[in-house]
């Protein structure tokens, strides 16, 4: 639990794996760490167990029973879509480990039954799935620092990652966490977009990792964009699959529902507003709406609309890497990044094994977060355990924005989402606009480099500021190398996908991007999961 301590107070720990995110990956690696007898410190930017996106939601996970055609069928459906860069033996691991987890909360989260008794696992309420995570965290031991945003990461006078230091928001001060194992399961970035749950989430994992030396994948594919009410961050877009669309002369719009939803209602949106009217939505969904979505109707009743008779306008909003694909390069089945001891989970890291060129949002998201949290979680602990706790003075990577002051912040976060938000810039994409972007961003980079340093005021905004600037520099020079079309990355002076091209895309650095391709790597058959009794 926390540590009360005076206001002024620095707090130092030595622990053997600290969880960077308390969210749901973050949470799942604390409880796994702690399962193998490790000792951890959790901190989270906000307050674990209502922070991130998962806590807003209705989440639902991947959920196939053990039958190895029933798996093999969502398998093949995934891999479908994915564009040829997703992983079966990725895929088949996180169906299984979700299978066997989701019932282990029994006690920390009242799942429902049917008439006929049978337990419902797949759909979760995320406010209290997340209530429930972080009880089961802290009774399994985990140590949790609320309030307490990492700013970089640690290592020893020898350059091994030793842990992190942050800034404690409400009691003051700072904190440092010595550590051989971290994990970084700090979520992705939506480049505050206003999407519900996300504001926390602006790539503050991503630059770390970076700043140690790790490598970053399929960040071309993170201009993923989601529809909403007009004026509303409610992003759960099921219901929408049942709208009927109009333009602003009440004429009906040839948006149909599939691969083409987004971009064709992007382009309506580009040429006015759209409006939608749900009455096609079944009356049994609606009637469950307010129990697996409770959030979703709040938006209509505050401005008292009916959305099953009325129409209303709708947008979309950006949600970059977040139901993008993009993320920390995962080298391993351990979910070890390309710097030692230093692990991913959730949405900091790629989930091209599981995803390829298309979003993973929903619940393939919710099982990949569950998933590598765990796995991510377990090595950390048995790579601390091995290693051992050191001693000695810890530096930091030389993190730009630390106790930097930026004159204008929220004209910086203008000049970031004037190139990553408009559908026209990066849903659309072409060379020339690619490099229009670059250029405004590597200018935002440059202010951000040189920003008056100052000890004073919040630590915490500069460093946000620098990881929304890194994240959409990487996002675009991706999207630059990749001169193709494939899955979201739509280029229209690209417009094929083309078989050199056929391959992952890493790309790092901070003032200088690198990048390379590394072909694809022949698929073993798809293991058959254990074939356990359903629970039920």
């Amino acid at each position: 639990m926390s540590t009360p301590l005076h206001p002024s107070a620095d707090l130092e720990l030595q622990t053997d794996v600290l969880i960077i995110g308390g969210g749901l990956a973050g949470t799942w690696a604390g409880v796994a760490a702690a399962r193998e007898g490790a000792r951890v410190v959790l901190v989270d930017k906000g307050y674990c167990g209502t922070s991130g996106v998962t806590a807003t939601a209705g989440p639902g996970h991947w959920w196939v029973a053990p039958d190895a055609g029933l798996r093999q069928a969502a398998i093949d459906k995934r891999l479908a879509t994915a564009f040829g860069l997703a992983d079966p033996h990725w895929m088949a691991r996180a169906i299984d480990t979700t299978w066997t987890s989701l019932p282990g909360l029994q006690g920390y989260y009242h799942f429902p039954t049917d008439a006929q008794g049978v337990t419902h696992y797949r759909g979760l309420r995320g406010p209290e799935y997340m209530r429930g995570m972080r009880r089961l965290a802290l009774d399994s031991g985990v140590t949790v620092l609320d309030h307490s945003p990492a700013l970089e990461l640690l290592r020893d006078a020898h350059g091994t990652l030793s842990g992190a230091r942050g800034w404690r928001r409400q009691a003051g001060g700072h904190w440092q966490v010595q550590a051989p194992a971290v994990v970084l399961a700090s979520g992705g970035c939506a480049f505050l977009s206003s999407l519900l749950g996300s504001h926390n989430n602006t790539g503050d994992g991503y630059l770390m990792g970076a700043e140690a030396g790790a490598e970053l994948s399929g960040m071309e594919f993170s201009n993923y964009y989601c529809i909403a009410a007009a004026g509303s961050s409610m992003t759960r877009s099921m219901v929408y699959s049942f709208g009927q669309y109009y333009d602003a002369h009440d004429r009906e719009l040839p948006i149909s529902q599939g691969p083409g939803f987004t971009e064709q209602l992007a382009r309506a949106l580009l040429n006015g507003p759209v409006y939608c009217r749900l009455h096609r939505v079944p009356h049994d969904i609606r009637q469950q709406l307010p129990t697996i979505q409770p959030n979703l109707m709040l938006p209509f009743d505050r401005r008292g609309i009916d959305p099953y008779r009325q129409r209303f306008a709708v947008t979309l909003h950006p949600e970059g890497t977040i139901r993008g694909v993009g993320g920390l390069r995962l080298i391993n089945e351990d979910c070890q990044t390309s710097v030692a001891g230093l692990y991913a989970a959730g949405d900091a890291a790629s989930r091209e094994p599981i995803a390829g060129a298309t979003s993973g949002g929903g619940a393939q998201n919710s099982a990949w977060a569950l998933s590598t949290g765990q796995w991510a979680g377990r090595a950390a602990a048995r790579h601390a355990l091995q290693k051992g706790r050191t001693g000695g003075a810890l530096l930091g990577f030389a993190g730009l924005g630390l106790n930097a002051t930026v004159q204008d912040s929220q004209a910086v976060i203008r000049g970031i989402q004037d190139e990553v938000h408009p559908l026209d810039k990066n849903l659309f994409r072409s060379g020339a606009q690619i490099q229009r972007s670059l250029q405004a961003l590597d200018n935002v980079w440059d202010q951000l480099r040189h920003a008056t340093a100052s000890p004073l005021g919040n630590p915490l905004r500069a460093r946000e500021l620098a990881a929304m600037a890194a994240t959409a520099r990487w996002c675009y020079r991706a999207a630059e190398q990749r001169q193709e079309s494939r899955g979201m990355h739509q280029r229209s002076d690209c417009p094929a996908q083309l078989a050199r091209f056929d391959a992952h895309l890493r790309i790092g650095g901070l003032d200088h991007n690198w990048h390379r391709f590394d072909a694809l790597q022949p698929q073993p058959a798809t293991p058959h999961c254990a074939q356990g009794a359903p629970h039920d």
